[in-house]
């Protein structure tokens, strides 16, 4: 059993303002993971105290970019060195399956290797050239740090989500106060574990456990420069409005209901082989997921049939099993939100495929959900529009192109999205058509150079590459 009983603030562990330890309990079977100890605003204030001593008093933000970056480069390497045990542990707290866990490491070094080499490649101080030679003023352009960043995560994916957001910042030279859900205290713990390690100074990176009460504490806390958010569409709304009232910089990556449009053309064969990773990856508890699979009416019995064997074919129980693909969900409110999307799909028509809100034979002590697939389904429906975070799909007939496009752009979301087609070209020339923020062909894997983020309720800024680090530095003009 792994115990946290204190807390990481400024880059030690200490005590917590309260004693009670929370038990993190198995999705798989409801046994006890470990124990850790919960954040409360006494600490939060405590952590915003120290990152703002040291973010206006301190050293990190006055450092060489490149020893900054030697620093993050030290961190990527001890996390690697870590990498089966940090997969281990996220499986055994989040129910996420053990390939997806293990599979997701040498992600997360090209994600923190995007970020590296951006900052190396960053103008921090340029003069610019005047427009005009007879100009006697010049410009010198600054990027500099914003201050005490506010970085908050959720559960579904923790190093991913929390690494995307505090390499940029401290690359940057921010100070940091990375909240964390209560479910990932445990693995949450082995990254403070590493950034203990890593060679930063003294009060530049906290990491606080807590509920959202102590959440809202935090981002509303005046001493708090900048608020980086992952969650869900309605949370971001609330943090929006908080920063709005004290104009704080914020970014937010936020909820989805992409699509994956299957065109006339499309090698099936090559659509199922992808289906599982690009709509039913992490037990469906993913914002990129792609759920509303857009089949052409011509074809579209042939791939419903298609999806359905696939689903079928997935192993559903114990994470760390190796042939699991599916888990189950992360907690037991989680499950049943779940199987009550499936009753109202049910419900508003839809053809049941496969699947059912009854939980899987055998698996009646974890919070286990039946992957489910819906036929015959109207794009007006809830399960077509509202995000659910399960393994729920839902197949949709189009006419045409035209058709397909306006379907998957009828969505208050623009995460992700993705297209198969026999021809490359003519995939990426429907992806250009669609309003979402990122796309694949051919289930092809997100890059981390390019932006990550969402167009219209999936979020505001970006991240990944030069673009998140962006969102984390304040540009200064200084004329001469």
């Amino acid at each position: 059993m792994i115990i946290y009983d204190r807390l990481f603030i400024g880059g030690s562990w200490t005590e917590p303002s309260s004693p009670e330890l929370l038990d993190i309990l198995s999705p798989h079977d409801e046994s006890l993971v470990g124990r850790a100890a919960q954040a409360r605003p006494a600490d939060v204030d405590r952590a915003v105290a120290v990152a703002r001593a040291a973010f206006d008093e301190g050293t990190w933000p006055n450092t060489a970019p490149a020893e900054r970056i030697a620093v993050l480069r030290r961190l990527n390497a001890l996390r690697e060195s870590r990498a089966e045990r940090i997969a281990a542990v996220i499986t055994a707290e989040n129910g996420s399956a053990g390939w997806f866990t293990r599979a997701g490491q040498p992600s997360l070094t090209r994600q923190a290797n995007a970020y590296l080499k951006a900052a190396e490649g960053l103008a921090w101080e340029e003069v610019l050239t005047p427009t005009d030679p007879a100009a006697t003023v010049r410009s010198v352009v600054r990027r500099e740090p914003i201050g005490v960043v506010a970085a908050v995560i959720p559960w579904n994916s923790p190093f991913s989500a929390s690494l995307a957001k505090i390499i940029p910042a401290l690359l940057a030279g921010n100070t940091v106060i990375l909240k964390v859900s209560p479910e990932n205290s445990l693995s949450m713990g082995l990254l403070a574990d590493l950034l203990a390690e890593c060679g930063l100074p003294a009060g530049t990176i906290s990491v606080l456990p807590a509920d959202r009460e102590t959440s809202e504490h935090l981002v509303s806390h005046p001493d708090v420069d900048k608020i980086a958010f992952t969650g869900s569409t309605g949370a971001g709304r609330r943090i929006a409005s908080i920063a709005g009232q004290q104009l704080k910089r914020v970014s937010l990556e936020l909820g989805g209901k992409s699509a994956a449009i299957v065109l006339p053309d499309a090698d099936l064969a090559k659509f199922t082989a992808g289906l599982a990773f690009s709509c039913l990856l992490n037990n469906g508890e993913a914002c990129i997921a792609q759920t509303r699979i857009l089949a052409p009416r011509s074809r579209y019995e042939e791939v419903v049939d298609a999806v359905k064997q696939v689903v079928e074919s997935l192993k559903v129980g114990d994470p760390q099993d190796p042939d699991t693909f599916i888990g189950p969900m992360i907690r037991r409110d989680q499950q049943q939100r779940v199987r009550d999307y499936i009753e109202i799909g049910i419900k508003e028509g839809a053809r049941l495929v496969t699947g059912g809100p009854q939980v899987p034979a055998g698996l009646e002590q974890g919070y286990y959900v039946t992957p489910t697939v819906f036929a015959d389904v109207d794009n007006a429906m809830r399960i077509a529009r509202e995000e659910i975070f399960g393994p729920v799909l839902v197949v949709i007939a189009y006419q045409d192109e035209d058709d397909a496009v306006h379907i998957a752009n009828d969505s208050e979301y623009g995460l992700s999205g993705g297209v198969w087609s026999a021809d490359e070209q003519h995939a990426l020339a429907i992806a250009r058509r669609i309003r979402t923020g990122t796309m694949t062909v051919n289930g092809a894997p997100v890059g981390f150079d390019g932006p990550f983020g969402g167009f219209k309720a999936s979020g505001l800024g970006r991240e990944y590459g030069f673009a998140g680090l962006n969102t984390y530095l304040e540009y200064k003009t200084v004329t001469l």
